[in-house]
């Protein structure tokens, strides 16, 4: 990946020029006046190193986005984890009504004689 970054132009920047910069960009807000008195240091969980088969596709696919593709696939992980804890949590139409959810018509054909 290219680096689109003029360092010649920022290196000749002013601290003056650098903080104007920040505070008219719209994407990078200032965050000078954060309220950190509640702030809390939180550890990550500890990570246990496994073998596990990833296509190799997918592996290149994180690979050519960043450093630290691993991490990132470990984050896709997480919110797949957070995704269904969720979804576990939100009732279905049938629960709402009071009904038992009915079976698909595919289970009861999948088992044959």
């Amino acid at each position: 990946m290219k680096d689109l970054t003029d360092w010649k132009r920022v290196r000749a920047m002013t601290e003056e020029d650098i903080e104007r910069a920040a505070a008219g960009d719209p994407d990078a807000p200032m965050t000078t006046n954060a309220d950190w008195t509640n702030a809390r240091l939180v550890f990550p969980p500890g990570k246990d190193p496994i073998e596990v088969g990833i296509d190799r596709d997918v592996v290149e696919w994180f690979g050519k986005r960043a450093r630290g593709f691993r991490s990132r696939i470990n984050a896709v992980l997480r919110d797949y984890i957070k995704a269904q804890e969720q979804s576990a949590k939100t009732p279905t139409r049938s629960a709402i009504a009071g009904r038992k959810p009915r079976r698909k018509a595919s289970n009861r054909a999948a088992v044959k004689s």
